[in-house]
């Protein structure tokens, strides 16, 4: 190796012939003090001395502090053992679970289908809107029936949760897929005047987006595949994608509670002698409270994971 030491630049080379065969590839590790050089034995047993030579080298010394006489090297190895034994008796223990690739194969084609869907949807709008140039105000009439079944497969997502299928947290999984679906079937599906607005291609835009990046990168971990550019994109396009969605549902909410006013669609007339009238507006403008409070929690939620899959890792010194 070219190193530098008290006479400067030079080549440093050494040589020993060991008392037995040993592994041709040895392990090297370079640290700001020294070399490591990590030389294994082909057979584990007591070596009377280091090189077939009886005299030692004058250049090697041995380290004491990882110094083994041949009654601790004995220890050591049956310590190993007893571990090793061990191990395979608390494996033996664990239950193996029969419906693992049926879990797994359930999981794949539930991510598959989704990440079809709303591929659909994001292709059909970008046709229609950017080559075809087709207007906003008809998406909802073209695009409601695919995400009608999207968001009624992602109910799925909680109970995989629910049940421990996924390590998914419960919370975020319930204010996404019951968020998501209130604004599709009680504001949009139950007013035809919000099924025009401009306001609904951009939800139903930024929703597929993020399911594009999120389902396969879900059906890919399923069968222990990993692929990086896939993951930075899952655990990235959240942060400019979920405060724009939450800022177009948040529209879309606003613009519904004049129409619920005016039509008084789900108010609660309660019976008389207090004859008090729960308008369903009035819930709205809780709901748009609670809209910000879930973008917030599932935007904690995917920063701690960001974090987890794409923060600084410790890495080890060449």
């Amino acid at each position: 190796a070219q190193g530098h030491g008290a006479k400067g630049d030079n080549i440093y080379e050494f040589q020993i012939e060991f008392l037995e065969p040993v592994e041709p590839k040895p392990v090297c590790r370079v640290t700001q003090r020294q070399l490591n050089i990590t030389v294994q034995k082909k057979e584990s047993n007591w070596w009377e001395r280091l090189t077939k030579q009886e005299k030692r080298p004058l250049f090697l010394a041995p380290d004491f502090d990882r110094w083994l006489d041949e009654s601790d090297a004995e220890m050591e190895l049956k310590e190993k053992e007893e571990e090793k034994i061990n191990k395979m008796k608390i494996e033996s223990r664990v239950p193996k679970d029969p419906f693992k690739h049926l879990k797994k194969g359930y999981l794949v084609m539930y991510n598959l289908v989704q990440f079809l869907g709303f591929s659909w949807i994001f292709v059909n709008m970008t046709v229609r809107l950017f080559i075809l140039g087709k207007s906003f105000y008809d998406t909802f009439h073209t695009i409601a029936d695919m995400m009608y079944f999207c968001q009624t497969l992602a109910l799925m997502e909680i109970m995989n949760s629910l049940i421990g299928l996924v390590r998914s947290p419960l919370i975020p999984a319930v204010v996404q897929v019951f968020g998501r679906n209130f604004i599709l079937f009680v504001v949009l599906g139950s007013l035809e005047e919000m099924q025009s607005k401009p306001v609904v291609f951009f939800i139903f835009y930024f929703w597929s987006i993020i399911e594009l990046f999120r389902y396969p990168y879900y059906m890919l971990s399923c069968i222990g595949i990993e692929w990086k550019p896939l993951t930075w994109l899952r655990y990235t396009t959240w942060i400019p994608l979920y405060p724009l969605g939450g800022l177009a549902e948040a529209v879309c909410i606003i613009q519904s509670i004049p129409i619920f006013s005016e039509t008084g669609k789900y108010s609660l007339g309660l019976p008389n002698p207090l004859n008090v009238t729960i308008q369903f507006s009035f819930l709205l403008q809780i709901y748009l409270i609670a809209l910000f409070l879930g973008v917030f929690v599932n935007f904690r939620h995917l920063y701690k994971q960001r974090k987890q899959h794409l923060g600084p890792k410790k890495r080890k010194m060449k």
